[in-house]
């Protein structure tokens, strides 16, 4: 039978059980977290990105989770430099033409900020800066894809939380915690 587990990763860990980075100082990893023999990240989440990391045992749901040719939707919450008006929020939905080529259509969508955590450290504030909240839903998971999208309609992402991977979602998982699904 195989595992799967889903992990709520703080800011800064990688989405690795090891660091190939620099010598000089370790960064935060998997491994700091979870002490369950061979499972295995399906998919990546930034270092600087926080939220649902799911992890499994079995290959084939792993790839399942990971290729974007299954479309498995992906649901982030997204706290972006400004105030995106209609324009922008469309251009998301309809998909934006980045350097390695155009994204699949969005679901994008303003919501309320989110009670979430307090964020290590914290996303910085400028009292002359607005920001507002977005959820987007993608169904590809391209490299920085989300914080790659919204500078491109000129909202920077300021603060990203990945909510939801096709079925299962945080829900009440603390940061740094993870339970079997």
């Amino acid at each position: 039978m195989s595992r799967l587990i889903l992990f709520n990763k703080p800011y800064g860990v990688l989405s690795q059980f090891t660091d190939k980075g620099t010598a000089g100082s370790p960064r935060a990893t998997l491994s700091d977290f979870i002490d369950l023999p061979g499972v295995y990240a399906a998919g990546r989440l930034d270092r600087d990105s926080e939220g649902l990391l799911l992890l499994t045992d079995d290959g084939k749901l792993q790839a399942r989770i990971a290729d974007p040719k299954f479309k498995a939707p992906k649901t982030y919450l997204v706290q972006v430099e400004g105030l995106p008006d209609a324009t922008a929020l469309e251009a998301l939905t309809r998909g934006v033409t980045l350097k390695d080529g155009p994204t699949r259509p969005a679901q994008v969508r303003r919501i309320d900020p989110p009670d979430l955590w307090p964020r290590d450290p914290p996303v910085r504030f400028r009292k002359s800066v607005p920001d507002m909240w977005i959820e987007v839903t993608l169904t590809e998971g391209r490299n920085r894809q989300v914080r790659r999208m919204t500078a491109h309609v000129g909202h920077p992402t300021l603060r990203l939380v990945r909510w939801r991977i096709g079925q299962w979602s945080l829900e009440d998982l603390a940061p740094g915690t993870w339970r079997a699904a």
